[in-house]
C-alpha cells in the first residue's frame, strides 16, 4: 500500500530525480512550455508552482532561494521579472497539463506542461473586447440641425451614385460583348 507516500521516484535515486526535476524547471520557465511525460510532468507541476509563488515574493532572500535551485541566473532573472508579475493576483495554479497520445518508441504517456497564460507563437492575437474598443463621440449638434442635415447627404448620396452605376453597366455590358464576338471568330 502506498499509504503517505507523496512523490512518483521515476526510476531514479533521489540526486538524480532533483537535477532532473531541476532542469524541467529551468526549461518550464524559460520556454514557457514543454513537451515531456505525464508522470514527470505531474512530479514537476508543484514544484515550479511553489518557485512562482517564491518569485512572487521578489525580496534577495526569495531570490537566493530560487538560484539554490535553478541552475541559471537568466532562468531566475525571468522567473522574476516575467513570469512570477503576471501571475500576481493569483493564488496558485500556475500551469496546466495537456495530455496527448503515447510515444511512438515506447509507448509512454506523453503531456505538455505549460503556465496557464501561454500563447502559442502562431496564434492569432486575441480579438480586443467590447470594453477595449474606444467608444466614438459624437459632436453634439441641435436636434433640428441633424435632421436637415441628413436630406442633403442623401440627396448627394443619391446623385452621385446614380451615374456611376451606369458607367459601370455600360463597362460590363462592353466586356461581354467582345467576349461573345471573340468566340464568334474562333468558331
Amino acid at each position: 500500500m502506498r499509504h503517505r507516500v507523496a512523490h512518483r521516484k521515476l526510476g531514479r535515486t533521489t540526486e538524480h530525480r532533483m537535477a532532473l526535476l531541476r532542469n524541467l524547471a529551468a526549461s518550464l520557465i524559460s520556454h514557457e512550455r514543454i513537451r515531456t511525460t505525464q508522470a514527470k510532468a505531474k512530479e514537476l507541476r508543484p514544484f515550479v508552482e511553489k518557485l512562482v509563488t517564491l518569485g512572487k515574493r521578489d525580496s534577495l532572500h526569495a531570490r537566493r532561494r530560487a538560484l539554490a535551485i535553478l541552475p541559471e541566473k537568466a532562468t531566475v532573472k525571468k522567473l522574476f521579472g516575467e513570469i512570477s508579475p503576471r501571475f500576481s493576483s493569483r493564488h496558485g495554479g500556475y500551469t496546466r497539463i495537456l495530455k496527448l497520445g503515447p510515444r511512438q518508441g515506447d509507448g509512454a504517456l506523453m503531456a505538455f506542461i505549460e503556465f496557464v497564460d501561454y500563447r502559442f507563437a502562431g496564434a492569432e492575437a486575441p480579438a480586443p473586447s467590447v470594453k477595449e474598443k474606444p467608444v466614438e463621440e459624437k459632436p453634439e449638434v441641435a436636434a433640428e440641425e441633424e435632421v436637415e442635415a441628413k436630406p442633403e447627404v442623401e440627396a448627394k448620396t443619391k446623385s452621385a451614385s446614380g451615374p456611376a452605376k451606369k458607367t459601370a453597366k455600360k463597362a460590363v455590358t462592353k466586356k461581354a460583348s467582345k467576349k461573345k464576338a471573340s468566340k464568334k471568330k474562333t468558331n
